[in-house]
């Protein structure tokens, strides 16, 4: 059975079985209990998963000099497209305001338990001084002692830096690296794999304490959050993605849709840019014409770093659940969040739900509990799937874009 329909059996069977006991039954505890080895999971993975994800996307392409011309091509539409993502979704949280039902946070029907004074007291302090912060712990003085308190920011520029010099070694010490973060990284996706098998076990657990506190009221404020987010997913995928492929690819985005609909009808169904990616390289390359020059360089190191779909999760999450906790944060703070997710985005592997890594690095930065996560996990695995095909589709109008400005014919059969 597909790992989406785990997750929703276990949703219905949390909502009966929340209704049915009371919050200090045995079944509700003992599922509290695998809801939060399934969370500390998921953090143990931030690290490693980061790291070699990175390092092997710059170690696996064919040309490290291409980052001079090309590179600088694509990492321009990249931050471009990312950014925009981040926008509409930072715009349409605050426009819907998922997590204020009836003009009160939703933090009591979602069975959140942190106090909201000691969530204000630990975030309040952020404006606009925090954005240095930011920038300034990309050089952390000490990186295994910033990675061992969860501020992961360090750790991606230098693992960007460390695969990209890796990537420029001489034989035999270039293959030496590629083999080792190779399979690194593969051991890395299987045990998130396994991580993930537990999902509908996690996802019982924590959805059936929420509903024995709350009663079924918490589906409200989870329904409000889910139709907001495929909102702004819509929105950049339909408006934003199709005008700069009719204005800077200067190519028919309903052609580029046809051409495209194999991959992303595998990155809707198998919720993993990386695992789509033979069908993405296959599309763009005999569908849409791109040059496998320019394919085999800028699709690669677009499901690396370019996750358009999953940096406006990523800031959708973290707002509402500030939102939830009844927090009015400054612009300066949500300046700061949106460029968080601008930058964990990066280090997220292209599987399923590996996004929900980098939010627990988010929500850990700005000082919001953990235990926000486990609350949208009940809708998380949806909305995986239509973030990944918009993460595709991103990546795909990045090799259009690159093609275009590159002096190619794209599109012309």
């Amino acid at each position: 059975m597909k790992l989406h329909w785990q997750i929703a059996i276990a949703l219905g069977l949390a909502a009966a079985t929340g209704a049915f006991f009371t919050p200090d039954s045995g079944v509700i505890t003992a599922g509290a209990f695998i809801g939060n080895l399934f969370l500390n999971a998921l953090k143990m993975l931030v690290v490693p998963l980061i790291v070699s994800s990175l390092i092997q996307g710059l170690l696996s392409l064919n040309d490290p000099n291409a980052l001079s011309r090309m590179g600088l091509k694509a990492i321009t539409y990249y931050t471009g497209t990312c950014l925009a993502a981040v926008l509409v979704g930072l715009a349409l949280i605050n426009l819907i305001q998922p997590g204020i039902i009836d003009g009160k946070p939703a933090g009591v029907l979602l069975g959140l338990t942190s106090s909201s004074d000691d969530v204000i007291a630990k975030i309040g302090h952020h404006d606009m001084g925090d954005i240095v912060g930011v920038f300034t712990r990309l050089i952390p003085p000490n990186l295994i002692e910033a990675a061992a308190k969860g501020d992961i920011l360090g750790l991606i520029l230098f693992s960007l830096a460390f695969g990209y010099f890796c990537s420029r070694l001489p034989e035999p010490l270039a293959s030496t690296q590629r083999d080792f973060w190779r399979g690194f990284q593969q051991v890395m996706l299987d045990i998130t794999g396994l991580v993930m098998k537990f999902a509908p076990y996690g996802v019982f657990g924590l959805v059936a304490k929420t509903v024995a506190l709350t009663g079924l009221d918490a589906i409200r404020p989870l329904a409000w959050f889910f139709f907001a987010v495929l909102a702004g997913l819509a929105t950049h995928m339909f408006i934003v993605l199709p005008l700069t492929l009719k204005f800077i690819g200067r190519v028919s985005p309903w052609r580029h849709f046809k051409a495209m609909s194999p991959a992303l009808l595998t990155a809707f169904s198998s919720s993993s840019s990386a695992a789509t990616l033979p069908v993405t390289l296959d599309c763009i390359q005999n569908r849409a014409g791109v040059s496998p020059r320019v394919t085999s360089f800028v699709l690669p190191l677009g499901a690396t770093i370019n996750l358009d779909g999953t940096a406006l999760y990523e800031i959708a999450v973290v707002m509402f659940i500030a939102q939830a906790y009844g927090l009015d944060l400054s612009l300066g703070t949500q300046f700061m969040i949106a460029i968080l997710a601008l930058i964990t985005s990066t280090g997220v592997a292209g599987i399923p739900s590996a996004s929900l890594v980098a939010i627990s690095v988010i929500l850990g930065s700005v000082g919001l509990p953990l235990e926000g996560l486990g609350v949208i996990l009940a809708v998380d695995r949806i909305l995986d799937m239509c973030r990944t095909a918009v993460n595709v589709f991103s990546d795909s109008c990045g090799a259009v874009v690159v093609a275009r400005l590159e002096g190619e014919d794209v599109l012309k059969s």
